[in-house]
């Protein structure tokens, strides 16, 4: 059940068609929570959050949090109101955002680092940070090529 009291921001079916193709909607226990780990650790900026429902933008992309308790009526309720781990086999990754400045970030916020600021065979140096409901972010900016 819904705990907004007042208006919403923006009328729901046109936020929905200002949306980009592709965006990520995270299922969160506290939105409040949620939005000042992604504030404080990787920078966002938040176009607007009440205790259900919360709109942010993360390093360029979009990013929508849902409070457990509207979804309510969907068959993964049970589930999300079970205490079960989420996020365990998916990693958001963000490409851009400094990997050692969000991980001073993440140790001054008392966030879980999965794994610290590593330079990778893959072309990136990146952190992995955990954020308050179990999601990863690996995030990260690119090495020089080897020659």
């Amino acid at each position: 059940m819904k705990k907004r009291t007042s208006e919403p921001w923006i009328p729901a079916d046109r936020y929905g068609r200002m949306l980009p193709a592709f965006m990520a909607n995270l299922l969160v226990r506290d939105v409040r929570k949620s939005v000042s780990f992604y504030e404080t650790v990787l920078g966002a900026t938040t176009h607007y959050a009440d205790p259900d429902f919360a709109a942010l933008k993360v390093g360029g992309v979009e990013l929508m949090l849902h409070a457990d308790h509207t979804y309510d009526k969907h068959p993964w309720y049970p589930r999300l109101t079970g205490g079960e781990r989420r996020g365990v086999g998916a990693e958001l990754r963000l490409f851009g955002v400094d990997p050692d400045t969000v991980e001073a970030r993440a140790r001054e916020a008392g966030a879980i680092i999965v794994q610290p600021a590593t330079t990778k065979g893959h072309g990136w140096r990146e952190v992995m940070v955990e954020d308050p409901d179990g999601y990863v972010w690996a995030v990260g900016v690119p090495t020089p090529a080897s020659s």
